[in-house]
């Protein structure tokens, strides 16, 4: 008969390290990204023609952007409504 606590002495603990390996960055379509910042698509149509966010990968046709985008957006309208910035005030805020 063995004893489950043999393999660890008394008054010492084993720390399991899991590691996980990242491909690279999130990236989110123009509609998930719409949909986790919560704008309406058009309004995210305007900042993303006023630089507020930039395709990170995709095609012409289908851009991605970052996954921490939406919150970069959340930023600018935040900006908008508290300080009443422009659009393109606020997206120099950002920056």
């Amino acid at each position: 008969m063995t004893d489950s606590n043999a393999a660890v002495p008394r008054g010492r603990y084993v720390v399991a390290v899991r590691r996980t390996v990242s491909a690279g960055p999130t990236l989110v379509t123009f509609e998930v990204l719409a949909r986790e910042s919560g704008l309406h698509p058009e309004l995210l149509e305007r900042l993303i023609g006023l630089g507020a966010v930039e395709p990170r990968g995709g095609t012409h046709d289908e851009p991605l952007y970052a996954g921490d985008s939406a919150a970069r957006l959340a930023r600018v309208i935040r900006l908008r409504r508290d300080l009443g910035l422009n659009y393109a005030g606020a997206i120099l805020a950002c920056d």
